[in-house]
């Protein structure tokens, strides 16, 4: 009995390579943009402290105010970012299920074949069994 070949293996493989490959370019994408996010918040608490110590030291509010100005410009700057890097996800995110679009329907397509050969050779054998039955050669109880 002749085994199972899919004539479109190579194919299927190089989906799979790009699913995973654009799978992990998505990953570095969302690590981007976590990375910016974290950094925001860490400004919004740096600033938070800043307009807090600003009251502590009268003498020193100018300096205070200066750093609180700073600050916020660093802030704007990271909302930036990262609505850049949010469009760059969303690219990305869309690459991917393209490519897991593919590799999906091209493994459908090699599971229905894997369907069909086995109903074949199914078939093929039960053939095989009603004729030696017929013959006589194999006597069914």
């Amino acid at each position: 009995m002749k085994k199972f070949k899919f004539n479109l293996e190579k194919i299927l493989q190089i989906r799979k390579f790009k699913e995973e490959e654009t799978k992990l370019a998505l990953g570095q994408a969302i690590s981007a943009l976590n990375k910016i996010e974290n950094e925001i918040k860490v400004t919004a608490l740096m600033k938070n402290n800043a307009v807090r110590e600003r009251y502590r030291d009268p003498q020193a509010t100018q300096s205070w105010e200066v750093y609180i100005l700073r600050l916020e410009q660093e802030a704007q700057r990271m909302l930036e970012q990262a609505a850049q890097a949010q469009l760059v996800v969303e690219e990305k995110r869309a690459i991917y299920l393209d490519a897991l679009k593919d590799y999906k329907a091209m493994e459908k397509l090699k599971e229905n074949e894997q369907k069909a050969y086995r109903k074949e050779m199914l078939d093929t054998q039960m053939d095989e069994v009603d004729e030696l039955t017929a013959t006589g050669q194999i006597i069914l109880h």
